[in-house]
């Protein structure tokens, strides 16, 4: 028993130590891998360098931008030619010539883009043989060629309000469509002096009128108005007759045949409007100085100007001056001249 013990125990010591020698083979090969990796990883970055020494600098630079941005020349390059201005805020054009931003971007693009209701309103703008007429085309076309461009007409606006939107969301440079100045389109677009003041006017059913009246003289009346009363939509009256006629009933329409529709249907007692749009009524139709009556207002004017953006002062002084030294005087009786009354 202790035999076998004794060289049991010697045979277990052989395979100790055999095992042993063989973990520290294991042991000096992996630590000598190690060491190998590390050496190679430790050395890459050398290796790196040194194939690229010409660029060898570039960290610094980088460097130096972050700290300082204004040291940075490749993105100035890039964006120097559209935001170069001088010392006063003027635009370096090619030629030479040095213009408020407004004027560069309308000289550079080489048209006028001009705002103009999609709904006909003669005499100021209809569509005739395929082409635009009127005294506010004539009023474009004379102003973009005191511009040295040509003159574009974007016509997408449906009301006058989306006339104002077209140039409050820059989609124009101006807006020249019979636009009355009112307080609410005045806080989101300029205005130019007006072209052209029209009087207000009211269109009166006088059977509807005279149920109202019962009696009482027009003036009477009117200043303290009750009855209901028609205007167009999202137009500059649908904002006056608020502030005119504040007791009134007032009801809107999509257009002003639509509310014509309604004055002659009885369903609204009279109509609101410019006295020019009221003339023309009473002109075309025969009928209507027998069904109808009209009530002008000396005191209430309707002025119609340019719109420009509020963000283009210069533009809006260019077209002040231009109105003012324009030969063409706008009134009553020259805008029925141009439609042959």
């Amino acid at each position: 028993m202790n035999l076998f013990s004794g060289r049991a125990a010697r045979v277990l010591l052989a395979w100790c130590r055999d095992i042993f020698l063989e973990r520290r083979c294991v042991l000096r090969h992996v630590r000598g891998a190690a060491c190998a990796f590390i050496a190679v990883s430790c050395g890459a970055p050398a290796l790196a360098l040194d194939a690229t020494a010409p660029a060898a600098t570039a960290p610094t630079a980088v460097t130096a931008a972050t700290a300082t941005p204004a040291t940075t020349t490749a993105p100035a390059t890039t964006t120097a030619p559209a935001t170069t201005v001088t010392a006063t805020g003027l635009v370096p054009l090619p030629d030479g010539r040095l213009l408020a931003p407004e004027f560069a971007r309308i000289v550079t693009r080489g048209t006028l883009v001009v705002a103009v209701l999609g709904v006909d309103q003669p005499p100021f703008f209809w569509s005739r043989n395929g082409a635009l007429a009127g005294v506010d085309i004539d009023l474009a076309d004379e102003l973009a060629k005191k511009l040295g461009v040509a003159v574009q007409f974007d016509r997408d606006a449906r009301t006058f309000d989306d006339v104002v939107h077209l140039l409050a969301t820059g989609q124009a440079d101006v807006a020249i469509s019979k636009l009355s100045r009112t307080l609410p389109r005045a806080q989101v677009v300029s205005f130019s002096t007006p072209y052209i003041s029209l009087r207000r006017a009211l269109l009166i059913n006088r059977v509807s009128f005279a149920e109202l009246a019962k009696g009482r003289p027009l003036p009477e009346v009117v200043r303290d108005y009750r009855g209901t009363i028609g205007v167009v939509a999202r137009s500059a009256y649908a904002e006056y007759v608020r502030n005119d006629f504040p007791a009134a009933q007032v009801r809107t329409y999509p257009s002003w045949p639509a509310t014509l529709d309604a004055l002659n249907a009885g369903a609204v007692t009279a109509v609101y409007r410019d006295e020019l749009a009221i003339k023309l009524v009473m002109q075309d139709d025969p009928s209507a100085p027998i069904r109808l009556r009209v009530a002008t207002f000396d005191d209430l004017t309707d002025a119609l100007a340019v719109g420009v953006p509020v963000s283009a002062p210069t533009l809006l002084a260019f077209v002040n001056q231009f109105l003012a030294e324009r030969n063409k005087r706008l009134d009553v009786k020259s805008l029925l001249d141009a439609m042959g009354h």
